[in-house]
Order: structure tokens, then C-alpha cells, then sequence
């Protein structure tokens, strides 16, 4: 089997190597880049890995996972670019760094894969889209394809619609959890225990989210099974278009989306 370097050990680095143990992975097929001492203790004892510096880790690996904050990609390719090769295989979880940024960084032909992840990846239901770079063949995608399906659902999706992707999946959990508070304050609100009002609030969030999924059916239809004429559900929903809120999360996603492309342009 091929080895797998990831680059990175905070939280999504951890949650990328966590998932590939769980999904079966070999400890002795994966490395881990990081510098610090502690950290690296940990997750050689947590894991079973080899952690290494970032130079080794290029070096040795098939495929390398590039899992830092977009402002640290730019030093980071330029540590591990000398040692980078054509046919290696480059995957990106930074947000708005392009794969044409990467490619001008790093040896010619060498593969590259932008990826946008998302955090419920911590609990193997994340939502990753994978974008091709331009020396990237069908071979090197089913290799990023199957390193991000050991935290959850991944789709391939034209680069251009990138922006997009991060506005809708990428911040998608923090618009969801928003709509959580919400609702949980509102439950306080009607004389509900927090307890309480949190415990039906989260539970009626997965259930509804399961049934979206199992069922395939269109969400429209599932409301409106909800919604019988003139109740309860009608008339909160008559509020919620009162004041504006399909039009707000539009608004919001559009913002998210001029933001990620503001970043890419940085790159």
C-alpha cells in the first residue's frame, strides 16, 4: 500500500489521521509532519504513527495532505517543494488557496487536489468537494477521493465552483448551529429548561437531517407534510417569510462566497 503523509496536526489533521485508522488504514502506511516534540509524543502514542519533520514526511510519501491555515501554505510548500516529485500526489484543505497558487510552488507534475472539508469530518459525517489541478489524472483523484472518505461523503466539483462549495458545505455547520442557538434560546424563551429545549432542538436537527438523506425526498415536500393548513407549524413558518429569512441565508451565502474568492485572490 501506498504511504500517506499528512502535513499538519491540529485539530483537522488529527480528525483526517483518526479516520483513516478507523477506516482500516495501517499505522505503518501513514506519517505524520510536526515539529513540535509534545505533539508529536501524543500522536505517536494515540495513533501508532511515525511523526517525522516535514522534509522526511515529503520525502517518503506517495500522496501528501496538506492540512495547515491558508497564511502558513505559501512557507510550507517552499520548505517541502525541494523534495516534492512528478507523480507525487499534493492534497490541499487550506480554504481560497487555488490549485494554480500550488502548482506555481512546487516541482511540474507533480498532482494537485484543492479540497474543501468541513468540521463534522471530526465525527466521520463530514461533506468534502475535490477540485483537479492541471497534472492531475483520474488515478490521483480516486487517491484523494479515498484518503477524504474516511471522515465522510466526498463529491468532485469543477475548481470554479469552489467559492460556492465553502459558502454552502465549508460554512454551512456554523449557519446550522446558529439556527440551533436560535431555536434552543426560543425554547428558554417559551418556559422551556435549557436541558430541555436543547434536547429537542438537536434531536428533531439529526432526525430531520436523517430523514433528508434516507428518504431522497425534496425538502419542500417534507415541509409541507409538516405544515397542515392554518396550524401551528403555518404560522411560524408565515413569520420566517415575514422577516426575510430565506432571503438572509441567500445574502449570507453570497457573502461567504465573495469572501472565498477576496481570500483566493490573496493567494
Amino acid at each position: 500500500m501506498s504511504l500517506t503523509a499528512i502535513i499538519g496536526a491540529g485539530v483537522m489533521g488529527e480528525t483526517l489521521l483518526s479516520g483513516l485508522i478507523r477506516a482500516g488504514r495501517p499505522a505503518d502506511t501513514l506519517l505524520v509532519g510536526e515539529k513540535r516534540a509534545e505533539r508529536a509524543a501524543e500522536l505517536e502514542g494515540r495513533y501508532g504513527v511515525a511523526v517525522v519533520d516535514n522534509l522526511t514526511a515529503a520525502t517518503r510519501a506517495d500522496t501528501v495532505a496538506l492540512v495547515v491555515k491558508p497564511q502558513d501554505m505559501g512557507s510550507v510548500l517552499a520548505e517541502i517543494a525541494p523534495v516534492l516529485r512528478p507523480g507525487q500526489v499534493l492534497v490541499s484543505l487550506a480554504a481560497g488557496i487555488t490549485t494554480a497558487f500550488m502548482e506555481r510552488h512546487v516541482p511540474a507534475g507533480v498532482a494537485v487536489v484543492r479540497v474543501m472539508p468541513n468540521t463534522p469530518a471530526l465525527v466521520d459525517a463530514g461533506m468534502a468537494a475535490i477540485s483537479p489541478g492541471s497534472h492531475c489524472s483520474e488515478a490521483h483523484l480516486d487517491e484523494a477521493e479515498s484518503l477524504l472518505s474516511a471522515t465522510g461523503k466526498v463529491l468532485r466539483v469543477p475548481e470554479s465552483q469552489m467559492d460556492a462549495v465553502t459558502a454552502i458545505s465549508g460554512s454551512g455547520p456554523a449557519y446550522l448551529f446558529y439556527v440551533v442557538e436560535s431555536m434552543i434560546e426560543a425554547g428558554v424563551h417559551l418556559g422551556l429548561p435549557r436541558s430541555t429545549a436543547t434536547d429537542l432542538v438537536v434531536q428533531t436537527v439529526v432526525g430531520s437531517g436523517r430523514m433528508l438523506q434516507e428518504t431522497g425526498t425534496h425538502p419542500t415536500v417534507l415541509r409541507e407534510q409538516v405544515t397542515s393548513p392554518a396550524g401551528t407549524t403555518a404560522a411560524a413558518l408565515r413569520e420566517l417569510e415575514v422577516h426575510g429569512v430565506r432571503a438572509a441565508f441567500l445574502a449570507a451565502m453570497e457573502a461567504a462566497r465573495n469572501r472565498s474568492q477576496a481570500l483566493a485572490g490573496d493567494s
